[in-house]
């Protein structure tokens, strides 16, 4: 009679070999299904967008569209409204903007590192 311990790692190598073979065979029915024109549903590794390589070395020629920035940088927008409303909070700064207030307190940093505003308590002020 086989140890138990034997049994189990016996039980776990075929559960290993099973497994393999599932998830061989999932890709060969998802490649079939995506040359039938159906939709592929992405493993949860794979982000949102990418694309196999051999798709995008056929692409690469292609130029891709880049996003244009609306009003300059965050720090300059923050800059802009402190200078338009000196004392004002990054709660109500952030709010404004429309942005996570523990973002802009990165920025808000940054910029008092680099002298273009100050702060005092919880208000900014323009430097200068």
């Amino acid at each position: 009679m086989p140890s138990t311990t034997n049994a189990l790692d016996e039980a776990r190598e075929l559960l290993q070999r099973r497994l393999a073979d599932v998830h061989e065979e999932a890709r060969k029915l998802e490649r079939a299904l995506a040359e039938l024109g159906g939709k592929v549903k992405r493993s949860p590794g794979r982000p949102r967008g990418s694309v196999s390589k051999a798709t995008s070395k056929a692409s690469s020629g292609a130029p891709k569209k880049r996003r244009r920035r609306r009003g300059g940088t965050r720090a300059d927008q923050a800059v802009e409204l402190i200078t338009s409303q000196p004392g004002i909070s990054a709660s109500d700064v952030a709010k404004t903007m429309k942005i996570k207030p523990n973002y802009l307190y990165r920025v808000l940093g940054d910029l008092e590192k680099e002298g273009r505003v100050k702060k005092d308590g919880r208000q900014y002020y323009p430097a200068g």
